[in-house]
């Protein structure tokens, strides 16, 4: 055989020439780069080099968590909030998540020094409110089931049963008007 077959005991070169030189590769099959390879040898010929293993030597560095202001507030906001219920719409490039919102109108309502740090955060959910921007506390229900309108836990039949009754009571009252008349007969004002 030609040798070893591992990069420490010789190059691919001298591998190639020595499989050649023994006839298990012919000439014909020789690679291509063969003879550029021997016009042209490299000044240097090309080692395999074990790299150094030694722990001790070799210190990582540490690279150190980077935390911005807000994102403490972030982390709050989704905490108390969560993540909301739609996914985020990344393929628009104007998006604005409403963490993000939440974020800006709390480094704005910050920056006028009028709240405390305590008060800051509600007050920041009051004046989104007030935008339009509706946040549901995570794991609580919408609405106590006590303040829910009686309206809501109708069902479809109840519905149309009263719409029914309401239309027959209507009817009846088309056709016997009752209206009042004094006994001079003119009408009432």
């Amino acid at each position: 055989m030609a040798g070893s077959r591992l990069e420490r005991f010789g190059t691919v070169f001298t591998r190639v020439r020595d499989l050649m030189r023994s006839g298990v590769i012919k000439p014909l099959e020789k690679p291509i780069w063969y003879d550029v390879y021997e016009a042209f040898p490299p000044k240097r010929d090309p080692l395999y080099v074990k790299p150094h293993s030694r722990p001790s030597t070799k210190r990582r560095e540490a690279v150190p968590d980077i935390f911005y202001r807000e994102d403490e507030v972030r982390a709050k906001f989704y905490v108390q909030y969560g993540a909301g219920l739609r996914p985020l719409d990344l393929s628009r490039t104007h998006f604005v998540s409403t963490c993000q919102r939440f974020v800006d109108k709390y480094t704005e309502l910050k920056s006028h020094g009028e709240l405390e740090e305590s008060a800051l955060f509600e007050e920041t959910g009051k004046a989104l409110l007030t935008e339009g921007v509706v946040l549901r506390r995570r794991g609580a229900l919408p609405m106590s089931a006590e303040s829910r309108d009686p309206v809501l836990e109708l069902k479809l039949t109840d519905m149309l049963a009263e719409q029914q009754s309401v239309g027959a009571d209507s009817e009846e009252a088309t056709e016997t008007p009752e209206t009042p008349t004094d006994l001079s007969g003119s009408r009432p004002m």
